[in-house]
C-alpha cells in the first residue's frame, strides 16, 4: 500500500477545505481500504470524518420527510423503527447488500459513493477507462458478467453496486451536500449517479469540495413494497439483477406502481413511463411485457452478460405480477 498522510476532521468546513485539496474522506472504508490495498487508488491524504457531530442521526421533520445522516451505518438504517415502517423497501434493499459485519461498519453516504466491482477496474493490469482514462475497456472484450447492459458507453460498461441507492432512486431521494464556505444544496437521486459517456472517471455530480451529509427521504407513496435481489449465492454477493417496487393494488388492478432496477446499468435503472403505461391497467402478461420493453429498451449485452436482457425481463415481471396478485411469495 502507498504510503499516505492522516488526519481527523471535527467540523463539516474542515472536511470540505481538506476535499478542496484533494484529501480522500474516510468513513467506514469498507471499500476505500479494500480498493488502497488492491493500489487501485492511491490517495496521498486521508481525512476521516468519523468524529463530525450531526451526522449519525435519523429524524423526521413537520412535513414528514425522513433526513438519514451521512455517518449512519447501513445497518442502524436498516433497523430503525421509521424506516421500517414506512420505507421497508430500504431496509429490505440494505440487508440484501453485503455481510452484516460490512454493514455494522458501512455508512450511508459511503453506500452511495461506492465504486464498482468491475473486474477490469480492479486489475491494475487491465485498461480501465474508469481507473485510467484514456486507457480503453477491456471489459468490451470479455469478463463483463456483472456489466451493464444498458447506460453504458463505448468507453465504459461498469455497473453500479449499491442495493440501497435502487431502493432510493424509487423513494425519489434528494442527497444533501455541503461545499467549502458552507453552501448546501439537494441532488435528486435521479441526478446524482452519471452515466459514463465520454468520462466514465466522472461518477457522481458532487463538486470537487463537495461532501455528503443527509440523504432526505419524502412521505413513501402507498402500497406494497418489495426488493428482490438475483444474484450468485445468497449471501454476500453483488446483484445481477435487482428490482425494488413499490404497488398499490386492488380487485386485479394495479392503481399505482413504481420500479426501479439495480445490477443492470451505471446508475439504478427507472424510466417512469414504463411505470405509467402500468397505472390503473388491470393485470396481464401483454401489460407487464410492454413495460418491460420499455424498461429495458436499448439494453445490449457484451457476451457473458447476454443472459441478463432476459433475467432482467423475467425478474421485473415476477415482482409487478407478485405485488398486484398481493401474494406473499416474494
Amino acid at each position: 500500500m502507498k504510503p499516505f498522510s492522516y488526519a481527523r476532521m471535527t467540523t463539516l468546513d474542515a472536511a470540505t477545505r481538506e476535499k478542496t485539496t484533494g484529501a480522500t474522506l474516510l468513513a467506514g472504508g469498507t471499500n476505500l481500504l479494500d480498493l488502497m490495498k488492491l493500489q487501485v487508488m492511491q490517495p496521498d491524504r486521508l481525512a476521516d470524518i468519523n468524529r463530525i457531530d450531526g451526522l449519525r442521526d435519523i429524524t423526521t421533520d413537520d412535513a414528514g420527510n425522513t433526513h438519514i445522516g451521512a455517518l449512519v451505518t447501513n445497518s442502524d438504517v436498516a433497523a430503525h423503527p421509521t424506516i421500517l415502517r414506512h420505507y421497508p423497501v430500504l431496509a429490505h434493499a440494505i440487508l440484501a447488500g453485503a455481510s452484516g459485519q460490512i454493514r455494522n461498519m458501512a455508512t450511508t453516504g459511503g453506500n452511495l459513493l461506492q465504486r464498482t466491482r468491475c473486474v477490469a477496474f480492479y486489475d491494475t493490469a487491465a485498461s480501465c477507462n474508469k481507473r485510467q482514462p484514456g486507457t480503453g475497456c477491456d471489459a468490451m472484450g470479455g469478463g463483463n458478467r456483472m456489466n451493464a447492459i444498458i447506460g453504458g458507453s463505448e468507453h465504459c460498461i461498469a455497473v453500479n453496486p449499491s442495493d440501497m441507492a435502487v431502493a432510493l432512486r424509487l423513494l425519489d431521494a434528494r442527497v444533501r451536500t455541503r461545499r467549502a464556505g458552507g453552501a448546501t444544496r439537494e441532488i435528486p437521486m435521479a441526478d446524482f449517479h452519471l452515466l459514463p459517456g465520454a468520462t466514465p472517471q466522472v461518477e457522481t455530480a458532487l463538486q470537487g469540495d463537495e461532501i455528503i451529509t443527509t440523504i432526505i427521504l419524502p412521505p413513501a407513496p402507498p402500497g406494497r413494497h418489495v426488493y428482490r435481489k438475483v444474484r450468485d449465492r445468497a449471501s454476500y454477493a453483488f446483484a445481477l439483477v435487482s428490482v425494488a417496487a413499490i404497488m398499490q393494488a386492488s380487485d386485479g388492478y394495479m392503481r399505482t406502481v413504481r420500479f426501479a432496477l439495480g445490477g443492470i446499468a451505471p446508475r439504478p435503472w427507472r424510466i417512469e413511463a414504463a411505470e405509467q403505461v402500468l397505472t390503473g391497467q388491470k393485470l396481464s402478461l401483454p401489460v407487464l411485457s410492454h413495460a418491460a420493453d420499455i424498461a429495458l429498451s436499448g439494453a445490449q449485452g457484451h457476451g457473458d452478460n447476454d443472459f441478463k436482457i432476459p433475467l432482467a425481463r423475467r425478474t421485473l415481471i415476477h415482482v409487478l405480477s407478485t405485488l398486484a396478485r398481493g401474494t406473499e411469495d416474494e
